[in-house]
């Protein structure tokens, strides 16, 4: 089924930062191989007259979720370092929107919807579908996902845009996104399509 983009369509960037790819230290496989394919995506937005947004962990040191205050993770993505940049093949265009969330010490928060303006900017902007790329398919972008669902989006997972910490992970993630009322597609079926001004 194929999906149009058009004004009303937003691609989301979930967290292609240094610390989640290969070299960084809270890797997700397959992380940097999503780069030519998510610049790709970028093109095809920027020529449909769609918006771009990309959200990034934004850390304090000592953030909750990192192992050395109890929580799962190792320490990433601490705002300012150079773990926290967005990975240097990602193409973002000057004008892309960027969410940095997580931010607060005390607080998780996974979804680049949580205690951010992504939703203020996505109203002002009349934005009705949002596309989702990046990482972690079982962790930010299902938490992304659902929210954007929550607040009356209409929401496409690009499949082969996305990578997760699990297999597992994965197909749980994708199982709630659909039950929820997600759409499932690839970046193949994400197309332009002139003249849909109001798709």
């Amino acid at each position: 089924m194929q999906v149009a983009v058009s004004s009303k369509s937003a691609l989301l960037i979930v967290d292609m930062q240094r610390d989640f790819c290969e070299d960084g230290s809270l890797p997700v496989r397959g992380c940097s191989s999503l780069i030519p394919l998510i610049n790709s995506l970028i093109k095809l937005f920027k020529a449909g007259g769609g918006k771009v947004v990309a959200s990034r962990d934004w850390h304090p040191s000592d953030h909750i979720s990192f192992s050395t205050r109890g929580g799962p993770w190792p320490p990433h993505c601490i705002k300012n370092t150079s773990g926290a940049e967005f990975h240097p093949g990602l193409k973002l265009p000057k004008d892309a929107a960027v969410i940095s969330k997580a931010t607060e010490p005390d607080k998780e928060a996974y979804s680049a919807f949580d205690g951010t303006e992504l939703h203020y900017l996505l109203s002002k902007w009349g934005i009705k579908k949002v596309f989702i790329a990046g990482v972690a398919t079982d962790y930010c972008v299902k938490s992304s996902a659902l929210d954007a669902l929550t607040l009356g989006y209409e929401l496409y997972l690009i499949k082969d845009a996305v990578a997760s910490v699990t297999v597992e992970g994965d197909k749980k993630a994708i199982k709630e996104v659909l039950r929820k009322g997600g759409v499932i597609t690839y970046s193949s079926e994400v197309v332009l399509v002139e003249g849909l001004e109001n798709a």
